[in-house]
């Protein structure tokens, strides 16, 4: 007999290497699609209002609050914040759940807000604000 016999034979190749690789690369690269929380004016809400929203909702300092109340003014829409889409979901949730304007008698409402893919490209950044919010 020959020593070759007595070898153990090798293990069988291992597909679970190839897989985990696999599902790696594919969740690479699906990253999720970012989502903009966008703002849209009104007639029946002050720049204070609106500030005091985005410092409460989205951690905003004066300067940036004032910059998307300007924006929402001008533009009739602002970007508030970029993220993932259940995040935008509820941070415009929470828009619309913001309550009137005590400073105007003809608010009776929240404001108007939704989502839309970041891809939309509504040049709202034009500003160059960091729109991280809280």
């Amino acid at each position: 007999m020959s020593d070759e016999h007595d070898a153990p034979a090798p293990p069988p190749p291992s597909t679970q290497t190839q897989t985990r690789t696999a599902v790696a690369e594919e969740t690479r690269s699906k990253q999720p699609v970012p989502w903009n929380v966008v703002l849209l004016d009104d007639d029946h809400h002050t720049y204070e209002y609106v500030m005091a929203m985005m410092m409460q909702l989205f951690a905003m300092d004066e300067v940036q609050a004032y910059k998307i109340a300007c924006t929402v003014d001008k533009d009739k829409r602002a970007v508030c914040l970029t993220t993932h889409k259940e995040r935008a979901e509820f941070k415009r949730d929470q828009i619309l759940a913001f309550g009137r304007d005590p400073m105007m008698s003809s608010s009776v409402g929240s404001m108007s807000s939704i989502i839309e893919p970041a891809e939309f490209d509504g040049d709202d950044n034009k500003d160059g604000l960091d729109r991280g919010g809280a």
